[in-house]
């Protein structure tokens, strides 16, 4: 695979000149499927926040990651309880929480290694059966629930909006996540610092940031399309 720094440059460069009107929003960049030299090229560019989807690819990346100092790494993709225990002690957020069967586990392996893990609450905005994520009228109960778990710490909401081909429809989904953040969230732990969102992606972050969104997960707009190998790029 062929890896166009310049062009990583350039994308992160114009990307950053849209947040300007956005001094509180972070970049974060997506790398499910990107090489740590694409990484360390995106950290040299100024991203410090980096997100994974996948727990094996997350550990590959732990230690290059681990090098950049000032460099977050998050969790970002749907997580499995069985391997919760892999990641725990590597992540500085789990962006991920959709069940309360997650959040104890959690709430366990962070106990065992002394630790309190910050997470966002996934939100299903879209009711998209595909996806992960809690409903929105489910929020409130969700959130008393959290409260038996001491080493969990709620800091926000994170959502994955559906697909819209106008980029003008996706406020209705941008903006009922306000609400949530705003109504629901920060009522129930209103002794929290503001509440954080993380909503917006390759085809939606200027509409997210414009909602007022916290972090961006951006990864094609990045670093390009994605390439994933096939059983010949491994044949040897």
């Amino acid at each position: 695979m062929s890896e166009n720094f310049a062009l990583i440059e350039k994308n992160i460069a114009d990307i950053f000149e849209k947040m300007k009107p956005y001094p509180h929003a972070n970049l974060m960049a997506a790398i499910k499927t990107r090489t740590d030299d694409e990484i360390r090229k995106a950290y040299e560019c100024g991203v410090r926040y980096f997100g994974e989807n996948r727990v094996q690819e997350l550990l590959a990346h732990y230690e290059c990651i681990k090098s950049l100092p000032g460099a977050k790494l998050h969790m970002i993709g749907t997580l499995q309880t069985n391997k919760v225990k892999y990641i725990i002690d590597k992540v500085d957020m789990i962006e991920s929480l959709s069940s309360l069967s997650l959040a104890k586990e959690i709430d366990k392996r962070a106990k065992k290694c002394g630790v309190t893990m910050p997470v966002l609450i996934e939100i299903n905005i879209g009711r998209e059966e595909q996806k992960d994520g809690i409903l929105p009228e489910e929020l409130p109960s969700f959130l008393n629930s959290l409260s038996e778990f001491t080493s969990v710490k709620p800091q926000g909401l994170m959502t994955i909006a559906p697909v819209m081909e106008d980029p003008r429809d996706y406020a209705p989904y941008f903006e009922e996540m306000v609400r949530l953040r705003d109504e629901v969230f920060a009522k129930h732990l209103p002794g929290e610092e503001k509440p954080l969102l993380s909503m917006g992606m390759s085809a939606n972050f200027a509409e997210a940031l414009s909602h007022g969104s916290d972090f961006v997960r951006i990864g094609t707009g990045i670093f390009g399309p994605r390439y994933y190998p096939t059983k010949s790029d491994n044949a040897e």
